[in-house]
């Protein structure tokens, strides 16, 4: 017979998952109810109250999809973009090049705005872009690059494209909770996140955004979104704040406590609190690494408090040394994606891990193998 499973106890400070609070693993365990129950359709409105907080807007459509990071950025895409519209994707890491399939799928017309990986997006080149395409609907950006630990400045890349009458799409699944962001005041329309990295929830739950401008759009759209599952016309229908709520899928119940009580743990500390967490925990980990003569990937200007890329040491195996603080300490961190694959470390300070006590450990267990 199988016996259940038991999985280790690890220190997440990966580029995500984050470790998750016990308060949150507690909510989760609650009895189930379902998913139309009035006391769900209240835990709802009370979720998309603190996500609009958290994304520090008024958007009144604003709530988790059902499903992971990479489904709200679908969302976003699959909604906004028709066939033939025009669309300026940055591109200065993996994720942008995600944003750049969705673009193609989708049927829009890519127009790439390329970077340097560990780089952030230059304003001047999409403002170039658009000079050059001004019939461009939509710019897509990743604010913060969890592939590289480079972060963009999102409200000049969103005042150029209003600036155009172009819409928005911001990826911010590493920033959201961790880092500065101001949805409404940067013009943002549409941005998506994940539940598993600064919220410090577990993983499968994607909290999007979307201005009136957005709604505007897609309830003008002349051809069906491609996705019955992430079509707004539809999901609008169970997750509507008025009337009755239309049945459109069961939604994951269980996570959603998790989710609720991560949102909790995030107003009880504040905001602006928790930003400069992330920033002190950054600080504390980035002299320690320095002092080992480990150096960083991006410039100080454009770096991701929450995510430290680090290049590897001349001579280091770098799988080797994952695979040690693995076994060895029950330590994650995270190697490097595409381009960057076998030359960088990406160490996380995401959430619940970004404390003393992490940083500390970390860095005890560096100074145990690195030469």
């Amino acid at each position: 017979m199988t016996a259940s499973f038991i999985p280790p106890k690890r220190i997440l400070m990966g580029p995500g998952p984050s470790d998750v609070p016990q308060r949150v693993l507690d909510a989760m365990a609650r009895p189930t109810i379902g998913h139309l129950d009035p006391a769900f359709v209240e835990l709802m409105e009370q979720i998309k109250s603190m996500l609009r907080m958290a994304f520090q807007t008024e958007n009144a459509l604003t709530f988790p999809v059902s499903a992971p990071g990479s489904a709200g950025m679908e969302m976003c895409f699959v909604n906004l973009v028709e066939p033939g519209d025009k669309v300026i994707v940055c591109r200065n890491g993996v994720f942008g090049g995600r944003m750049l399939e969705n673009v193609k799928r989708t049927g829009g017309v890519p127009v790439i705005v390329d970077d340097a990986w560990g780089t952030p997006v230059d304003p001047q080149k999409v403002r170039d872009a658009f000079k050059a395409n001004p019939d461009a609907k939509i710019l897509a950006f990743v604010h913060a690059e969890t592939s590289t630990g480079a972060q963009s400045d999102g409200e000049a890349l969103g005042k150029i494209a209003q600036a155009f009458g172009a819409l928005t799409i911001m990826d911010c699944v590493t920033s959201l909770a961790g880092t500065p962001l101001y949805m409404d005041k940067w013009g943002i329309d549409a941005a998506y996140s994940g539940s598993q990295k600064c919220l410090s929830c577990t993983p499968g739950l994607s909290p999007v955004s979307f201005s009136d401008r957005a709604i505007e759009r897609i309830k003008a759209r002349t051809t069906p979104v491609q996705s019955w599952f992430l079509d707004l016309n539809l999901v609008l229908g169970y997750w509507q704040s008025s009337g009755k709520r239309t049945y459109h899928h069961t939604a994951p119940i269980n996570p959603m406590y998790g989710l609720h009580e991560a949102l909790v743990i995030l107003e009880e500390e504040g905001l602006e609190n928790a930003w400069a967490r992330h920033r002190a925990m950054h600080e504390k980990l980035k002299a320690g690494l320095e002092a080992m003569g480990l150096k960083y990937v991006v410039e100080a200007s454009a770096r991701l408090p929450q995510l430290n890329s680090i290049y590897v040491p001349e001579g280091v195996d770098e799988a080797a040394i994952r695979a040690r603080l693995l076994n060895e300490f029950s330590l994650e961190i995270g190697a490097g994606l595409g381009d960057m694959a076998g030359k960088i470390w990406r160490i996380g300070l995401m959430g619940y891990s970004a404390k003393q006590e992490n940083v500390d450990y970390c860095l005890k267990a560096f100074k145990a193998y690195l030469p």
